[in-house]
């Protein structure tokens, strides 16, 4: 027995007085309105009408019944309302988790989007350490390639970053400059902990593998920053961590004729399906694809310089700083 079902047919039931008329408004014969009430009051061991050729009646146990039966019918339909609105209406908060490499463009995205969705809020944990999209109940997450995605879980590529290697200028004149990779094993270095402890370049002299026996290494993107700018050592970081730096001078490149750890990490970002998505998931998952989309309709890379991009579109912006 469906018991909703049974209880929506007997409040109907009452309502109208007949088992006919509740069976023409339910779509259902009034044979089947009968023994659907049967089966109830079966299920509940107690009569709940008394039954005659021309009336009907509640018993005492019967009009209990009907409230709450009014009751819990009440609420159901008032969460069906509710969920129904929510997933036709952007509402509510969208947990987000990103890389803290990719704050300076997540930024800007949740700005412009919340602009045209502004009774969504955000819930932002910023990671640089490995993290799980079910277990910390995100709705989405932005990775990067450092990050193994759950084969149950959707991935779209957004855009790449470059990594680059980096150090101090005084860091440079008090160490020197490593001609190459072999030289970074008499160098003092400076690592983000993602699971890896190897550093790889490809360049004019070949294919290097550096083993990172770090002096510092962090699960924070900020810190392993933080200490290279205070002359502690060079660091393997992602572009758009540093590019301010290097344009006041704070960090010099090192290394540049080599591409490091295979060229272009891809960012992307991870839903858990295509299929029943809230309005706000589904929207700010189009959204984020479409502004990082460029005009080619393929996803942009990191070959544009912030100068260039001022008084633009978000998505351009985006792109500048990724």
């Amino acid at each position: 027995m469906n018991q909703l079902q049974a209880m929506r047919v007997f409040t109907r039931v009452v309502e109208l007085s007949s088992f006919n008329l509740a069976g023409k408004q339910l779509g259902m014969s009034a044979a089947a309105v009968t023994r659907s009430v049967g089966m109830l009051e079966a299920h509940l061991n107690v009569r709940l009408l008394n039954r005659s050729t021309r009336s009907l009646s509640l018993t005492e146990a019967g009009r209990v019944y009907l409230e709450g039966c009014r009751a819990v019918i009440e609420k159901l339909d008032e969460v069906e309302s509710e969920l129904v609105r929510a997933v036709r209406d952007p509402s509510g908060v969208l947990r987000v988790a990103a890389p803290t490499v990719f704050a300076a463009g997540l930024a800007p995205l949740l700005a412009t989007w919340r602009g045209l969705n502004p009774r969504v809020d955000f819930d932002v944990t910023l990671y640089d350490a490995p993290i799980d999209m079910i277990e910390g109940g995100f709705d989405v997450i932005f990775t990067t390639e450092h990050q193994t995605v759950n084969a149950s879980l959707v991935s779209r590529h957004l855009t790449s970053v470059k990594e680059i290697a980096v150090a101090s200028p005084a860091y440079v004149a008090r160490c020197g400059m490593p001609r190459d990779p072999v030289a970074l094993a008499r160098h003092d270095l400076l690592a983000v902990s993602n699971g890896t402890r190897v550093w790889e370049f490809h360049g004019p002299t070949g294919a290097h593998r550096v083993s990172v026996n770090s002096t510092l290494a962090a699960t924070s993107g900020a810190m392993v920053r933080a200490a290279a700018l205070a002359d502690m050592g060079i660091a393997v970081l992602p572009m758009p961590f540093v590019v301010e730096d290097l344009a006041r001078g704070l960090l010099v490149t090192v290394l540049d004729r080599y591409e490091i750890n295979g060229g272009l990490q891809r960012i992307s970002i991870v839903y858990s399906g295509r299929h029943y998505l809230t309005m706000k998931v589904r929207s700010f998952i189009d959204f984020a694809v479409e502004q990082y989309r460029g005009p080619t309709g393929t996803p942009s890379s990191d070959g544009a310089s912030p100068a260039t991009v001022s008084n633009t579109s978000p998505g351009a912006v985006l792109r500048a700083v990724a």
